[in-house]
């Protein structure tokens, strides 16, 4: 049975207005392989007709992505074709492989009305087969 070595708190990492914390890497935990990342976004509440999430077209080569929707929902879009709406509960697995680009963005339903927002966010290497 493996014992816990330590104990450590997340770094206060906003993206834009949203209210993030990192979990790995910070100053005590650098890199886990095969984890690159892990965020704790929101809770975070939008007004009625808002700008929604932060996370517009961005680039990713090499890794894998997932992210896990504790409350309200986002739009995913990337260049190699995928588009879909994840809902409180759900899950998106992205894998980057040799580069695409993708944003995730708050669903128009979600930007028209009043939203609350909250997800777990990692990334880690790809898997070699």
């Amino acid at each position: 049975m493996r014992s816990i070595r330590g104990k450590y708190k997340a770094t206060y990492a906003p993206m834009g207005d949203l209210l993030t914390y990192r979990a790995l890497p910070t100053r005590e935990v650098g890199y886990i392989d095969p984890f690159l990342f892990l965020n704790h976004h929101g809770p975070q509440e939008y007004g009625p007709f808002n700008q929604g999430l932060p996370f517009g077209p961005h680039p990713h080569r090499g890794f894998e992505t997932l992210t896990y929707i504790l409350a309200g929902d986002i739009t995913h879009r990337d260049t190699g074709g995928g588009n879909s709406v994840i809902k409180e509960g759900g899950i998106q697995w992205m894998t980057a492989g040799r580069g695409l680009i993708h944003a995730e963005v708050s669903s128009k339903n979600s930007r028209r009305k009043a939203a609350r927002w909250k997800s777990f966010k990692s990334g880690s290497t790809c898997r070699r087969s």
